[in-house]
């Protein structure tokens, strides 16, 4: 990992290929994958976005890590952003449906806690408590109607790390993440084209978006799957 570390400490951002992801999550961990990707069918649409974004589906739930110890999951929160990293949906509090137990506790969440907690904790060695959110995201795509994984455009998210790691895309063309400095010229971009496939941003450094998605097959399903895993040190720990 010191490699990946040195990108992300020299660029702000890292992509990492499925076959590295997996090996990093200890693939073996991930016997209960196809269960966990298979959640996905069961999310629940996002009522907060306007028409611009409005096939997107979604769970949520947050945990709390210390560097060392069980992460636990905490109690149903709202999800708030300010208005100035979310011009669409900022300064309100956002109620998801969240992520089922099953999933929560499922190996495959919990193995990409740990790999978070690890390698963003040797990134930040001061801190020794984290906030953790994670989204389990759904956009669709339909004939005439792109869907948009990141409709309030290029942004921060107000935390300290983000992982996106895809979980499946089907009759999806595009979805291209852009990397970018805070004055906006572009740093990078790339595909998650696999399963695994993984993104990995200092959000306090660089900001990110994805271009819109839009249907192989406009006669047939399409839609892209992530898993948004954020993590933001509490103050005084």
């Amino acid at each position: 990992m010191p490699a990946l570390h040195a990108n992300l400490r020299d660029e702000g951002f890292a992509f990492v290929t499925a076959q590295v992801m997996r090996t990093l999550l200890h693939g073996e961990a991930l016997d209960d994958w196809d269960a966990f990707a298979d959640s996905w069918n069961d999310l629940s649409p996002d009522t907060y976005l306007a028409a611009s974004g409005r096939h997107r589906r979604r769970r949520y739930a947050t945990f709390a890590a210390a560097r060392e110890g069980e992460i636990r999951r905490q109690p149903a929160q709202p999800h708030f952003q300010s208005r100035s990293y979310n011009h669409l949906q900022g300064d309100i509090q956002r109620w998801f449906d969240p992520i089922l137990p099953a999933v929560g506790d499922s190996a495959s969440l919990r193995r990409i806690l740990d790999f978070c907690r690890d390698f963003f904790g040797s990134l930040a060695p001061a801190t020794t408590h984290w906030h953790i959110e994670t989204h389990q995201f759904r956009i669709e795509a339909r004939r005439g109607e792109d869907g948009e994984p990141t409709p309030e455009g290029v942004h921060r998210d107000g935390v300290d790390y983000v992982l996106v790691l895809l979980i499946d895309r089907q009759n999806i063309a595009s979805g291209t993440t852009t990397i970018h400095a805070p004055d906006r010229h572009e740093l990078g971009s790339f595909t998650l084209a696999q399963p695994l496939d993984a993104a990995l941003v200092d959000d306090a450094r660089v900001f990110h978006g994805v271009t819109a998605v839009t249907p192989l097959d406009p006669d047939k399903p399409a839609h892209r799957d992530v898993l948004v895993v954020t993590f933001r040190g509490v103050p005084g720990s």
